[in-house]
């Protein structure tokens, strides 16, 4: 659940609380040194009490409690419309309550007018004997002398009732360890700038540069959840483990709370996690979690398998913890191919909520264009599966599944989801029934290879001794004209035979023996159903040697793109787009986009004598355009020559004699 329209509109009013002595006029008074004031208003609660009160301060104190509460509530009105009229952030020292007679009941000074207006409260959590300290040394206020174990309690009791006020409020809450001025200030501003809007903007960022680690040109990602899909743990449960208190019971209940699992939970939470260790204290417990991680085994061959494809990219989403898992995946040898997109600290500077994982599956599909294969076990994972080409629901054992998943994949289902699970262990009682979800096993051929295959297949004769024999006269510079002709022909009868029969497959008909009887032939598969597209002028000839091997199959010189219509590829399974020579691969692009266009299904197989090789590079155009649909590139020689023939060097002055025509 997301906050309401109204509280995201309402001005950034930040709270600092505290027992009186623990410091806040002094943290106030550094703040206006700290932070720009052109952006801030600075407001010491009881000055502006004093401003609202008839007859101020002194009067105030002598006030009953109804009459107490009016002027709080008319301070803190007067506090927002301030801030509303300047458009600054306003950050105001408040009391929670006043507790001073241990004997008494405690004077309750917040307000509801402070619990509609705040948007965050830090807390100065300060060690009772400090406390003790400032109250007995502060010299320009006298406080009464108290006992350390009742400041303790009141402390203890102030921090318990507020966590929960503000949990009830949408209010963001936080502990204020003794930080340096500066990591303070810079907290502050980083309630101001963050909003959801600016949280999706840096996850964006992260996983662009994420992307942009891998050396090639990538086709497809792999998007995984975190705790409970790689493992069977939930490693934000163990981490509070780790740590004194019941944070693990307030972790809970930010999630259970009116905020749901939204963008401002997720911050709450990043503020719990920042609240009780500092950076170095944080990593040591990070490493503690790790270390009792142990991914599936499943899960790890593929993570393995799919790692050692440079197509294919890898990208852990998770709402948890971000360094826990690059230590787990580190110690697996997969850090280098497996990038981590989760937060945990401010300082990662985004959180990722359910919302976040569904924005970033559909950028990965429609800005980078690639195709997604989703795994996620939990409700925080269906934007995710909803929002990938494959989906893929992780089904572990039922003590420790999601208990809501269930219902949650019905609904997405009848919305559209279509989607797998995966039972681990095996043993495990599916989700839903295995009609509506079927189940599937990671190291089935059937599911395994599609996810590791390439739509890019590149195969060449380069070093073959028939491919050097054919390539000779193709390079003879005495060797032109129908005599060039001749040669290029027979190389694409070679390539015919030799390899597009594998690429492509074949398949069996009966034929008359020459002993009088019938027996099976072969020929290509769909042969019938093939197109050869000669671009012309320089393939025509390996076209023809081509069509010599596959007689059954169509013919069409095409000079432009725009020359094959859609009756040319009307019924067709395969086109074999025929050239002498390929260079940057620019006109066999246009050439492929169009045939895409007219006929998205088609098998499309390019044939050349030679291609350059940076063209089919990882990273090299041929390979871009295989994102959008297979494509096969069956060559007889590579060449990393970046020249391009004019005139005498040009193949098709040389196949056709026309040296001096061009």
């Amino acid at each position: 659940m997301d906050r309401p329209a109204e509280m995201n509109n309402k001005p950034t009013i930040i709270g600092i609380y505290g027992v009186p002595g623990s410091g806040k006029t002094s943290l106030l008074r550094l703040l206006e040194t700290e932070l720009p004031g052109g952006s801030f208003s600075f407001y010491e609660g009881s000055t502006v009490i004093d401003k609202v009160s008839p007859g101020g301060l002194a009067a105030f104190k002598k006030m009953e409690l109804p009459d107490k509460e009016i002027c709080r509530q008319e301070a803190m009105k007067l506090i927002k419309d301030e801030c509303v009229a300047s458009g600054r952030i306003g950050i105001v020292t408040g009391h929670y309550m006043f507790w001073d007679v241990p004997t008494q009941d405690a004077e309750i000074a917040i307000t509801s007018v402070d619990l509609k207006t705040y948007t965050h409260v830090v807390y100065l959590n300060q060690p009772a004997f400090v406390v003790s300290q400032r109250r007995e040394h502060d010299t320009e206020r006298h406080r009464d002398s108290l006992a350390i174990p009742h400041l303790r309690e009141w402390i203890d009791t102030e921090v318990s009732e507020m966590t929960t006020l503000c949990l009830n409020h949408s209010i963001m809450f936080t502990l204020l360890l003794p930080y340096s001025i500066g990591k303070i200030a810079a907290l502050i501003q980083d309630f101001v700038r963050h909003n959801e809007h600016y949280n999706q903007t840096v996850a964006d960022e992260r996983i662009d540069n994420a992307l942009a680690s891998h050396q090639t040109y990538l086709e497809k990602v792999l998007v995984f959840d975190a705790d409970r899909t790689l493992a069977p743990i939930d490693t934000g449960k163990q981490f509070w483990k780790q740590t004194p208190g019941r944070k693990w019971s307030v972790l809970k209940g930010v999630f259970g709370s009116q905020l749901g699992y939204s963008y401002s939970s997720f911050r709450q939470a990043a503020l719990l996690y920042e609240q009780d260790a500092d950076d170095v204290e944080y990593d040591g417990i990070c490493d503690q979690v790790a270390a009792e991680v142990n991914l599936y085994p499943e899960i790890a061959n593929l993570l393995h398998c799919a790692s050692a494809k440079e197509h294919i990219g890898i990208v852990v989403v998770t709402c948890g913890l971000r360094l826990v898992w690059e230590k787990v995946l580190e110690r697996e040898g997969l850090s280098d191919t497996v990038k981590v997109i989760g937060g945990g600290r401010i300082s990662d500077g985004y959180v990722v909520t359910p919302r976040v994982k569904g924005a970033l599956v559909r950028r990965l599909r429609d800005r980078h264009g690639l195709k997604v294969w989703a795994f996620g076990d939990s409700p925080v994972d269906i934007e995710m599966l909803r929002g990938a080409d494959y989906a893929t629901v992780i089904v572990g054992d039922e003590n420790n599944r999601s208990r809501t998943m269930d219902a949650a994949l019905i609904t997405a289902i009848e919305q559209g989801l279509q989607a797998h699970q995966v039972l681990l262990p095996e043993s495990a009682p599916p989700r839903l029934d295995t009609i509506v979800l079927p189940a599937i096993k990671l190291d089935d051929p059937t599911f395994l290879q599609p996810l590791l295959a390439s739509n890019f297949h590149l195969v060449h004769a380069t070093s073959k001794p028939a491919a050097k024999l054919l390539q000779t006269p193709m390079r003879d510079a005495q060797v032109v004209g129908p005599a060039l002709r001749k040669v290029h022909k027979r190389a694409g009868l070679y390539l015919a035979i030799e390899h597009l029969s594998e690429v492509i497959g074949l398949e069996e008909y009966n034929i008359a023996h020459v002993q009088g009887n019938m027996t099976t032939g072969h020929q290509l598969a769909d042969e019938a159903r093939t197109i050869i597209i000669a671009l012309m002028r320089g393939g025509l000839p390996m076209a023809d040697g081509i069509n010599k091997a596959f007689k059954k199959a169509s013919m069409l010189h095409a000079f432009k793109a725009e020359d094959i219509k859609a009756r040319h590829v009307l019924g067709k399974s395969t086109v074999l787009l025929v050239d002498s020579v390929i260079n940057n691969g620019t006109t066999v692009i246009e050439f492929v986009n169009h045939i895409r266009a007219l006929n998205k299904d088609i098998r499309i197989v390019v044939v050349a004598g030679v291609v350059q090789a940076k063209a089919v590079a990882p990273d090299g155009p041929l390979r871009r355009i295989a994102r959008n649909g297979t494509l096969t590139v069956v060559a007889l020689r590579l060449s990393e020559n970046k020249y391009k023939g004019t005139r005498g060097t040009d193949t098709g002055n040389r196949l056709f004699n026309t040296v001096n025509l061009d």
